[in-house]
């Protein structure tokens, strides 16, 4: 090997050393922001709510356990709220929804803490909760938190130990960079309500609902792998009204693919897409996704 060569390949080997040092460096200070964020106590004040017993709450209660705040579907808290299954995202982390009834965390939650918990995302401590899609549902208006709570404060207890969360360090800085949601309660505005209108078949409830979508499919709801996801996770689809996504299906191939998971094409969607839970939508909860989704702009895939 001649001197030239040796002294060329010396610096790129320096220069790509410096390069892995930079990003590793930048790396660690994302990772150091996001437990600081982590630790933050919020000054958000518990709820004065008490559980109800009438069966028309509880009855609302159960619907939206299962479909628009799906605490017991099976890859959230299961079916029984004794824990959900497990989920290894490789590098970013390992995830396993708790125990909520009263066999596990629902035992040392007040009620208003558990309703504090699904509007602002805010743990008993006060501290963010990690991943929980809170604010896919974080809109619900007070009647509808109640009937959540309700519900899941019916549920027999459950003896099961909680399973374990790892946060990766990949997992800190996406959450950092807004391209995942881990940190929950600082994406949140815990000073305003928004108002929602009742439940009604149009693009003005849908709107509200289309959250369901966004932690999957984007901010824009263009689908596109998701960063950072290993190689073996399904990419989500574009749900916008564009030529690479919805622009040409039906109401009526819609409502199959989010019931059955089966798409216009025939092919089975990943267990990813949670049509468990969507399944349990009413036709009026139907038609409002669909006229929300409808009514975003059209994107091309790919740009979430």
């Amino acid at each position: 090997m001649n001197r030239t060569l040796k002294r060329l390949l010396i610096g790129a080997g320096a220069l790509a050393g410096s390069a892995i040092a930079l990003v590793g460096g930048y790396a660690v200070v994302q990772a150091r922001t996001f437990e600081a964020s982590m630790d933050r106590v919020y000054d958000v004040p518990v709820p004065a709510l008490a559980r109800a017993s009438d069966p028309a709450i509880l009855q609302r209660g159960k619907h939206l356990a299962e479909s628009i705040a799906p605490c017991v579907a099976s890859d959230c808290h299961g079916s029984d709220g004794g824990g959900g299954k497990l989920l290894d995202i490789g590098p970013i982390g390992t995830f396993q929804a708790p125990n909520i009834t009263a066999g596990g965390l629902g035992a040392v939650y007040s009620d208003g803490e558990l309703a504090r918990l699904i509007r602002h995302g805010i743990k008993k401590d006060g501290r963010s909760v990690r991943f929980m899609p809170v604010t896919d549902f974080s809109w619900l208006p007070e009647s509808d938190v109640l009937a959540v709570v309700s519900y899941v404060r019916s549920l027999p207890p459950v003896d099961r130990p909680n399973g374990p969360i790892r946060v990766g360090m990949l997992a800190k800085v996406l959450d950092r960079k807004d391209m995942m949601p881990i940190d929950i309660a600082r994406r949140i505005d815990h000073t305003h309500s928004e108002p929602v209108p009742p439940p009604s078949p149009d693009a003005q409830y849908g709107k509200f609902l289309v959250r369901l979508c966004s932690g999957c499919h984007g901010a824009h709801l263009s689908g596109g792998p998701i960063p950072g996801a290993p190689p073996s996770m399904a990419v989500p689809l574009n749900l916008t009204p564009h030529e690479t996504g919805l622009k040409s299906w039906s109401y009526e191939e819609f409502v199959r693919a989010l019931t059955t998971g089966i798409t216009r094409s025939g092919r089975k969607l990943d267990p990813m897409m949670p049509y468990q839970s969507f399944s349990h939508l009413d036709d009026v909860e139907r038609h409002a996704l669909w006229e929300g989704l409808r009514a975003v702009p059209p994107t091309a895939f790919g740009n979430r």
